[in-house]
């Protein structure tokens, strides 16, 4: 059985996440982020932010999770159990920073078969609440023995 590819071009709701202070500063701590920016709001107000500044990574907690409904749809037919996470690419736009409010969409932008492999590319657009886009990822994941029955 060949690996499913009438999902490519499919796009999926937005999925929207209200960044936090207190998020951005756990992520910060939590991936050992040392930039002040991060984790004191008078730093980042100085700055000339309006409050902590989101880590470029954190691009991971507001556009992941829109991801997830690609994953798991049957139409795009990944087999969970046998996926590998291939890879990530992030184009950021401007900071994003807590308060804002990010919208994120997922579309399917290729599926192929090589040697018995299903090959997976998403990607998402996330854009900020005066539409900007803050941040584009192209998620790849490849899923073993996609070919077989």
């Amino acid at each position: 059985m060949a690996v499913k590819t009438d999902a490519i071009g499919k796009t999926y709701p937005a999925v929207t996440y209200a960044v936090g202070r207190e998020k951005v500063r756990e992520y910060a701590w939590a991936v050992g982020e040392t930039n002040p920016l991060y984790v004191d709001v008078e730093a980042a107000r100085g700055a000339g932010y309006a409050d902590v500044v989101a880590p470029p990574m954190f691009a991971v907690v507001y556009a992941g999770r829109a991801v997830t409904p690609a994953l798991f749809d049957p139409e795009v037919g990944i087999n969970f159990a046998n996926m590998l996470h291939a890879g990530q690419e992030f184009e950021w736009g401007p900071l994003v920073v807590a308060g804002d409010e990010v919208s994120t969409t997922t579309t399917v932008r290729d599926i192929s078969e090589r040697g018995g492999m299903g090959f997976y590319e998403l990607v998402t657009e996330s854009r900020n609440q005066r539409d900007e886009t803050v941040c584009t990822g192209i998620w790849r994941q490849i899923v073993r023995g996609a070919g077989e029955p």
